[in-house]
């Protein structure tokens, strides 16, 4: 198997209200990526959150405001440090400053996680889908601290097309012996993946991955979520 990620430029700087499904297939379009059985498209929650219009004004003192933002949309704050929180969002995940974020965000304002973003995958999906022709799983991601590791990476927020997980408890290793509990989180490995083709810097918030053999489905990226009675660190 040869897999390959495909950065896709071209895409303008998104706007509430923006078309992203029509903008994303002409970016395709132009850089010869015009979508394929089995590919996958990655995107960042930033485009999606944008042109949902998932903005939030940072009046008067912008750090102050921007701390009060990151509290309201938490519903439950773990760790404080400083100004950072380690927050619980709506959608059961955990991260830094419940995935409130100004980078790549105009001046006096900070971009928020979508609302729903696996149905905000889905709609992608089936827009692009509409438009193409080719029915092309989508991920949606975001840039994840690890509680026991430095440095980030990106994960699955939103789905839609594929299995979150790949379940191989009940098969065997190279020896003969059982798997009792490997749970593979191949959208998350996608996600990461997909971003060492983006770049946090380079402007290209989507990238195209072609030749994995992924668990079709569909999954939920809130299948990630560990549930409360299987967290050992809470």
């Amino acid at each position: 198997m040869t897999l390959t990620i495909h950065p896709v430029p071209g895409l303008p700087e998104i706007r509430p209200g923006d078309d992203l499904a029509a903008l994303l297939a002409d970016a395709l379009a132009r850089a010869d990526l015009g979508p394929q059985p089995g590919d996958i498209l990655v995107v960042t929650h930033k485009v999606v959150s944008k042109a949902e219009g998932a903005i939030a004004l940072l009046e008067g003192d912008e750090e102050a405001a921007y701390r009060r933002l990151a509290a309201e949309q938490a519903v439950e704050i773990l760790r404080r440090r400083g100004d950072l929180i380690i927050a619980r969002t709506r959608h059961g995940f955990i991260c830094a400053n419940a995935g409130v974020d100004r980078s790549n965000a105009a001046p006096g304002t900070a971009v928020l996680l979508p609302f729903d973003p696996d149905r905000s995958a889905h709609s992608l999906r089936m827009a692009l889908c509409h438009r193409t022709g080719v029915d092309v799983p989508v991920v949606i991601t975001d840039t994840f601290g690890r509680a026991w590791r430095r440095g980030l990476v990106d994960v699955a927020i939103g789905i839609s097309g594929l299995e979150a997980i790949l379940d191989l408890r009940g098969t065997t290793d190279t020896q003969g012996r059982e798997l009792k509990v490997t749970e593979v989180a191949v959208v998350d490995e996608i996600a990461a993946a997909a971003d060492l083709a983006m770049g946090k810097a380079a402007g290209i918030p989507a990238a195209l991955v072609r030749g994995l053999a992924a668990p079709c489905g569909e999954g939920r990226a809130t299948d990630l979520v560990r549930p409360a009675g299987e967290d050992m660190f809470r």
